[in-house]
């Protein structure tokens, strides 16, 4: 395998959504894993913040039986441990904004936290510890910001290894134990309980694991159903206008950092008040679903594949982005001419009880009509506006 080969599947590994150009819908991934990836280091600060709290009451209760000689060989490594989650996660939160898109910045976090448990349950008695049950924060995290199923499954494992490290590192003598108050210490050398407490604990991070998986994935479903039911135009089935803003502008963005080409389609169905007052708003509403399977023909029904974009504008108006040919190239502007003529005669041929329409179409690309999205929809539309005073039923160009 070439160096250049080995990057890029490296690269695919890393990184939650990977391709040398990514899309819009890999940026839109990005975004909302790094929002994910925010709430829980803020999480993480409420955590700290609780195991502080806990770490002085407790301390000071046992200080009541237990002199403080005792006691503080215990506390020094965790105090220490808990030091370092406010250095990373002070890192984290600096930089989650940046780096959030690549898979193994979660992981590492996740990771991380896990080993400071680690510490944790090692001081606080091992086996007889209460804070392995924070191995299960873990995988629920893991589950809402790591993006596959697996990915809470690994932390399961991760949690199961290194309690395991601890419990029977003890058990072998591998590791002296560390005695705690009030913990009955020949337990930690019994291998029945030994046994049972760890696949006690084996068994409750699997099922929380299994638990958050199942969980995620309805929440995910239901995310992406909502997202659909708010961005599809009723009518015709196509995005709508909202979308399609949002769509367009990560295009630009596209195009500024990677040299892309992307094209905008205005069009306006000709005199379409007085086809509604002849037939009939059922019939036109008929008329605008067929148009809007022209426009999808036309674009080659690659908005779910590629960044190609259909949607209803707004009443008789739709907007088309091509941001992709069909063999994945840069359209040129030849292509989006040739795209707006053809839709053209595709719906001029269009007929509803012997009766048709006409499209006026103005067509803008970047960078030559505009460098913003605003600005190539300012052209677009003056292109349209030029196309509907000839008389309608053509394309034209933005200046």
């Amino acid at each position: 395998m070439s160096p250049n080969r080995m990057v890029k599947k490296l690269s695919r590994l890393l990184k939650v959504s990977w391709r040398e150009q990514p899309t819009r819908f890999d940026i839109e991934a990005m975004q909302a894993n790094v929002r994910r990836i925010g709430l829980v280091i803020r999480v993480r600060w409420i955590l700290v913040g609780a195991l502080a709290m806990f770490s002085v009451l407790a301390s000071s209760a046992y200080a009541a039986e237990y002199p403080w000689g005792t006691l503080w060989p215990n506390m020094v490594v965790p105090a220490v441990a808990l030091a370092l989650v406010l250095v990373y996660n002070t890192f984290y939160q600096l930089n989650y904004r940046r780096m959030g898109n690549i898979a193994i910045f979660g992981h590492a976090q996740l990771l991380l936290d896990a080993a400071v448990v680690t510490v944790l349950v090692y001081y606080s008695g091992g086996v007889h510890s209460w804070f392995w049950a924070m191995y299960s924060l873990f995988v629920l995290e893991a589950a809402f910001i790591l993006p596959k199923r697996r990915d809470a499954w690994f932390i399961a494992g991760a949690g199961a290894v290194l309690a395991g490290c601890v419990t029977w590192g003890e058990y072998l003598g591998v590791l002296p134990h560390v005695e705690m108050p009030y913990v009955p210490d020949p337990l930690n050398q019994d291998f029945t309980f030994v046994s049972v407490r760890y696949l006690w604990q084996v068994t409750v991070m699997a099922g929380t694991a299994t638990i958050a998986t199942l969980m995620m994935s309805v929440i995910r479903e239901r995310e992406a159903e909502l997202a659909a039911s708010s961005i599809v135009d009723d009518t015709t089935g196509l995005y709508d206008r909202r979308y399609f803003l949002r769509a367009l502008g990560s295009e630009v963005l596209r195009a500024e950092h990677h040299g892309r080409t992307p094209h905008v389609l205005l069009v306006d169905i000709d005199r379409f008040g007085e086809f509604n007052r002849i037939l009939g708003l059922e019939l036109g509403d008929e008329m605008l679903r067929q148009v809007a399977s022209s426009v999808v023909a036309a674009l080659g029904n690659g908005s779910e594949h590629t960044s190609n974009v259909a949607s209803r504008y707004g009443g008789e108006e739709f907007a088309l982005l091509l941001a992709e040919r069909s063999d994945g190239g840069m359209p040129t502007v030849q292509d989006a001419l040739n795209l707006a003529e053809g839709l053209r005669v595709a719906v001029e041929e269009l007929r509803l009880h012997d009766a048709g329409v006409t499209l006026s179409i103005g067509v803008a690309s970047y960078p030559e009509n505009g460098s913003s999205a605003d600005t190539l929809l300012d052209s677009a539309d003056h292109a349209l506006n030029e196309a509907k005073t000839v008389g309608g039923n053509a394309v034209r160009v933005g200046d």
